[in-house]
């Protein structure tokens, strides 16, 4: 039995749902998103409470049962707050501003480096050393994050670059005589 699988997803006030054979389709006040379920498990709108139940016993039924309802779960959770990723910038002379939709960083390099924001992400520079990633889709979101992350991935000797808000750099001692 899974134990994420056998939680009902609760809609929060403000939202609705609609399922139409495998697909559900969450509408709230931050946009619309949409889920496609395998064959293996079934989607049950009983009110405002979204129910995933696996059809039979197999070992992918039980798999994409938990999977199933976890994205469901994160679609309601798109759909009223959003999701937010926080990068900060850690190193001599390194900036992050906003120019017009495009994200301009200066990371060291001869030049600045331009990222371009995709549909549905929005970022911003509230600080020069601060990039915030917000948007309703957590998986885009991730990844936008993790391209910004990579155009200067923190390292273990100094720990300058770009790293999560909340993350850890395990420090590395340099060379000894």
């Amino acid at each position: 039995m899974s134990r994420i699988g056998k939680k009902p997803v609760e809609l929060p006030s403000g939202v609705s749902a609609q399922v139409s054979g495998q697909t559900i389709e969450v509408k709230g006040p931050k946009g619309t998103r949409s889920f496609t379920a395998g064959d293996d498990v079934d989607i049950v709108l009983d009110g405002n409470t979204v129910t995933v139940k696996p059809r039979g016993l197999s070992k992918r039924a039980r798999q994409q049962w938990g999977m199933t309802r976890s994205m469901v779960a994160n679609l309601a959770t798109g759909v009223t707050t959003g999701f937010k990723k926080e990068l900060e910038l850690v190193g001599v002379g390194y900036r992050a501003a906003m120019q017009g939709k495009d994200l301009k960083l200066s990371l060291g390099y001869s030049h600045e480096v331009i990222f371009e924001v995709p549909a549905g992400i929005t970022v911003s520079a509230p600080k020069q050393t601060e990039v915030v990633v917000e948007g309703i889709d957590q998986q885009q979101v991730g990844e936008v994050a993790a391209n910004i992350r990579k155009w200067r991935s923190p390292e273990p000797y100094k720990g300058k670059g770009i790293r999560y808000k909340d993350e850890y750099i395990f420090r590395k001692e340099g060379k000894k005589k």
